[in-house]
């Protein structure tokens, strides 16, 4: 009970810090002050209480995307164990409900950008699909990997099964499934090279293009969304990445609350030293990512 307390209020509670500690990491790297890390909070507090301007010419489906889109991404946080603790939801395949909770908030991010009409939104939703056929195999050559090596489909005896024993085994199909994850989680959360989070350049823009049209609260949760997302697939990455447990539940967690702030750092390191990639090598990158994650599993079944 008291596991399940901890992983709802990290889950709801941590993920727009993760977006500040980038930032500011981001700040640091450019010589500013940069915002405080509290700041998503505020951007999120100021966005529920705007109002709403809706076009003319959209339907229902426009309403629906954020609210489909962040209860989707809010149920496949309780398939995620976070640190060595059991998620909340757990049956055997669930890794497979993971991925496609994941498809089902996209899907209806883009259809409700093409709801609008807008042939910039319309555009965005086009490389938004594109890019995803090229990082979902990745991610699920990431998850075979991890199913062949804990012989189970379910992340929370998955994940767990990743200790240091099984880094000392299978060190080298680890590092390359890491390294396509890394790029998955980069990809899949537009982060810089693939696409600019803060960008104003619409013929530029991915996934951010897409929302041009929301405001207040829909436009708050899509931002909510989103840094859930990231927090999602930074545990994914974390929980492999640090495969040591302490024994006591309060170190574990304060390990990997820890652990996912130097992921963010970690991510804003990336942002501030790389350049964001032309479109045309996006795909590029995204099957070099797929190629890690598929060698990955040839290490293991070998």
């Amino acid at each position: 009970m008291i596991d399940t307390l901890f992983h709802m209020v990290l889950v709801l509670a941590m993920p727009p810090l993760l977006l500040g500690v980038i930032g500011k990491t981001k700040a640091a790297f450019a010589g500013r002050v940069g915002a405080p890390f509290l700041q998503p909070y505020y951007d999120l507090s100021r966005l529920m209480r705007k109002g709403v301007v809706i076009s003319d010419t959209t339907t229902w489906i426009f309403k629906a995307g954020p609210a489909v889109t962040l209860a989707a991404t809010l149920f496949a946080a309780l398939l995620v164990p976070l640190g060595k603790h059991a998620a909340p939801v757990s049956f055997e395949g669930d890794m497979i409900l993971f991925a496609y909770l994941f498809a089902l908030g996209r899907f209806f991010t883009t259809v409700a950008a093409l709801d609008t009409g807008s042939s910039f939104e319309g555009m965005g939703a086009a490389r938004e699909v594109t890019f995803s056929c090229l990082a979902e195999p990745a991610l699920f050559f990431a998850l075979i990997t991890l199913t062949r090596l804990s012989g189970t489909m379910s992340l929370t005896p998955m994940l767990n099964h990743v200790t240091s024993p099984v880094w000392v085994a299978a060190g080298a199909s680890l590092i390359l499934l890491l390294a396509g994850l890394f790029v998955v989680l980069l990809a899949e959360n537009c982060r810089i090279p693939f696409d600019d989070p803060n960008t104003h350049l619409e013929l530029t823009m991915i996934h951010e293009v897409m929302v041009l049209d929301h405001s207040g609260p829909y436009f708050g949760c899509i931002l909510y969304g989103a840094a859930l997302k990231l927090y999602l697939l930074g545990a994914l990455f974390v929980n492999i990445a640090v495969p040591f447990a302490s024994g006591n539940a309060f170190v574990d967690w304060a390990l990997f609350a820890l652990s996912m702030l130097v992921l963010a750092v970690a991510i804003g390191v990336v942002e501030s030293v790389m350049a964001r990639l032309r479109l045309i090598r996006v795909p590029q990158l995204l099957v070099a990512a797929m190629i890690l994650t598929a060698f990955s599993l040839v290490l293991v079944v070998r």
